[in-house]
């Protein structure tokens, strides 16, 4: 099987990836980041501990790892209308996991980069403007990470 893009040649701006460290324990972290990005205008209606459901369920012994979906309603609208099929990489997930005790990598990857990229998304200017506003939104997010004491990675 081939894929549609060439994983090893791509840039991680096409598909939107940010990260940053945060230099506090794994719980403090995740409230951050919910804090934040509920500041820059997104909701946190999903989250969960893959990390505690995979040591419950299978003793994975993994350390801490998380997930906030993140949403804004106003745009997730208008990406369905768009293409009903983006509700399939739904939500926008910032991701915390426990690097070492006391530090914390934040990751996110833009789904709406993700579905133009593998052609589940229109290519036109409403889909650039979604693009776009969840990039600004996104890209003020990681601003705040920064903000304290983190080490933002592009």
């Amino acid at each position: 099987m081939s894929l549609p893009i060439d994983p090893e040649t791509i840039d991680p701006d096409e598909f939107g990836e940010k990260q940053a460290v945060l230099e506090m324990d794994h719980e403090e972290a995740i409230e951050h980041v919910r804090e934040v990005c509920t500041d820059v205008g997104f909701g946190i209606p999903v989250e969960f501990s893959p990390s505690e459901l995979l040591n419950e369920k299978v003793d994975a012994d993994r350390d801490p790892y998380y997930v906030l979906g993140a949403c804004n309603p106003e745009i997730a609208d208008r990406a369905l209308d768009e293409t009903p099929r983006i509700g399939g990489l739904f939500p926008c997930n910032m991701i915390i996991w426990e690097e070492e005790p006391g530090r914390q990598r934040v990751y996110h990857a833009s789904i709406m980069k993700i579905a133009r990229l593998l052609g589940m998304a229109p290519d036109n200017d409403e889909w650039a403007d979604i693009v776009d506003t969840t990039g600004d939104l996104t890209a003020e997010a990681f601003e705040r990470f920064d903000s304290v004491e983190t080490d933002v990675t592009d």
